[in-house]
């Protein structure tokens, strides 16, 4: 199997500007993140970049870096956009793994790319389960799946609601199909361009959330369990103090 992370990093951030800069146990949060793409297997790692900080960090711990424009929308949108200045071929599998994702599991890279080279799915992603604090939780995005592990709709919301329990004062959800989704994709790159070209849904524009797009589009999304636990994505001042405390300086 042969595949290929493309790691798209901008500067800005709403809640925590530079966080990728930020040191994380002696390196910068976004040299994990490449260390955990390495170690995959990937056959090229690339970040995707809008922020000559960033590139200037990157090439010095070894990365090869693409300068992307710094009006796009999307992570998506980055990765499509290196991709296509490093002329990748149409079939390359390609992973993206956002740069805030420092304790993603090489296992699970891999696996999301083996998911979209066996075959019959436009994307691959995967899920972990839920604590109970975080089913109303609309920063934690919930995803419901068919059995056999395709996406069928992905929510900020609580999905499935629990029509009986949820009616208490003080419910306490049953969590056996409650589902985080993991922010991380694969694709053969002869899709992320068709998904990048199609405009934003309503029903992305609605939740925030731009694998509606896809869906809506009616591509099929493989969501299964990942193969260890994916940590937590660094988007706040919060976030990097708990990266720190499992980390250590």
């Amino acid at each position: 199997m042969s595949f290929k992370v493309y790691i798209p990093a901008r500067y800005a951030s709403t809640r925590l500007p530079g966080k990728l800069l930020a040191d994380l146990g002696g390196k910068p949060v976004i040299q994990h993140t490449f260390e955990r793409a390495v170690a995959s297997g990937a056959a090229a790692v690339v970040v995707a970049t809008d922020d000559e900080r960033i590139a200037t960090v990157a090439e010095a711990f070894g990365a090869a870096v693409v300068i992307t424009a710094s009006d796009l929308a999307s992570g998506s949108d980055r990765v499509a956009a290196a991709a296509t200045a490093t002329d990748e071929s149409e079939t390359t599998v390609i992973v993206n793994l956002q740069g805030d994702e420092p304790a993603m599991p090489a296992s699970v890279i891999g696996q999301v790319a083996a998911a979209v080279e066996a075959g019959g799915v436009d994307i691959a992603t995967v899920c972990e389960p839920l604590e109970a604090s975080q089913v109303f939780d609309p920063n934690v995005v919930k995803v419901t799946r068919a059995d056999n592990d395709r996406a069928l709709y992905f929510s900020r919301a609580p999905i499935p609601w629990d029509r009986e329990r949820f009616g208490d004062p003080s419910p306490t959800p049953a969590l056996v199909r409650y589902r985080r989704h993991v922010g991380i994709y694969a694709y053969r790159f002869s899709f992320l361009k068709k998904f990048v070209a199609w405009s934003p849904t309503v029903l992305e524009q609605t939740e925030a959330l731009e694998q509606l797009r896809a869906l809506e589009h009616g591509a099929s999304i493989a969501v299964p369990d990942a193969l260890e636990a994916c940590g937590v994505g660094i988007d706040t001042p919060e976030d990097l103090a708990r990266a720190r405390e499992l980390v250590g300086p």
